[in-house]
């Protein structure tokens, strides 16, 4: 079995003797703090030490340059937006489209394709002034933020229709970073009308090419919108910064049982908290959501540089024992 064999495996909701081990995100930055503290200074050597089973996102451009409060002001605004997500134009292409297609058709490593951005990102949410600007267009203009989002939606599923022709992918991953650590930044009811209807052409498009994992990559606390996600089809959770015990692992595992498959889940800050509170996180969940199945674990956010080197060492090196990567 290689690594795209475990991992479609596991995210049948199998159990392994030793399940895929991904890379938490470390950027040289944090390889760069590290070996200034005397650490490991390249990530040649952390590759040397641990066990990482890579994997590689590809994604297509789905951001665009146009304004959509003022689309929304303009009598062709959705036909301007229509013309502007050409899926024809070679821009909106995932970088190095033609230089990657044979390493990714040959790949070893587990691929998964975004294909959504999610409500925020795709109606061009960028900081606080652009969220309120989006909220007041929604609560004055709803029937144009419904159509504005359809449009993305077709678009999205037409550029993973390219990919999907070219490329077997294993997964794939619908972001979504709408939520604090009190919940969602919107209601489900909003939600099921305006996004769920968005995201049914991309499903069409997974459907037909026989993509089985469905990932839902939620920020924060998004407990409440969980049961709007498994509705529309997807199967997998990728909980980042879960923050609270709203969205605690266990618990998910006991509500939605096999119907959902789990990666991360771990908690990011106990890697700051020393060694007794790192073996006390990992032996709660790991353990019990590896046998349960259908399981990837790993903690819920990127490595950071206030991260101690030692206790990244213990956290991995711990892991690999319960995985069974060492005795």
């Amino acid at each position: 079995m290689n690594n795209r064999d475990k991992f479609r495996e596991i995210m049948r909701g199998g159990v392994l003797e030793r399940v895929p081990l991904l890379e938490e995100g470390i950027r040289d930055k944090v390889i760069d703090t590290w070996g200034s503290a005397g650490g490991l200074s390249s990530r040649d050597e952390l590759n040397k030490v641990f066990h990482f089973d890579q994997r590689h996102e590809i994604y297509t451009e789905l951001e665009h340059e146009l304004n959509l409060e003022e689309l929304s002001n303009q009598k062709d605004g959705l036909e301007a937006l229509e013309r502007e997500l050409d899926p024809s134009n070679p821009a909106y292409l995932p970088e190095g489209w033609q230089d990657n297609l044979e390493t990714w058709r040959t790949s070893e490593n587990i691929l998964m394709l975004r294909v959504h951005r999610g409500f925020f990102l795709t109606l061009g949410v960028e900081d606080g002034a652009s969220f309120n600007n989006i909220i007041y267009l929604l609560m004055d203009n709803p029937d144009f933020i419904r159509q504005a989002l359809l449009i993305q939606g077709i678009f999205a599923a037409q550029m993973a229709e390219i990919v999907l022709q070219e490329v077997k992918i294993d997964a794939a991953i619908f972001s979504e970073p709408i939520g604090n650590n009190f919940g969602s930044l919107i209601s489900p009811k909003m939600y099921r009308k305006f996004m769920l209807p968005s995201f049914q052409p991309v499903l069409e498009v997974l459907k037909r090419h026989n993509v089985e994992t469905i990932i839902f990559r939620t920020y924060a606390n998004t407990r409440i919108l969980l049961p709007l996600f498994v509705e529309a089809g997807m199967n997998c959770l990728w909980a980042v910064e879960r923050g609270t015990n709203a969205m605690d692992y266990l618990d998910l595992r006991r509500e939605y049982k096999s119907d959902l498959r789990l990666i991360a889940g771990i908690d990011r800050d106990v890697l700051r908290q020393g060694k007794a509170h790192i073996r006390t996180e990992l032996d709660t969940y790991v353990p019990p959501l590896l046998e349960a199945g259908g399981y990837l674990p790993l903690v819920d956010g990127r490595i950071r540089e206030d991260i101690p080197f030692e206790n990244y060492v213990y956290y991995r090196g711990y892991l690999e024992e319960l995985t069974g990567y060492r005795n």
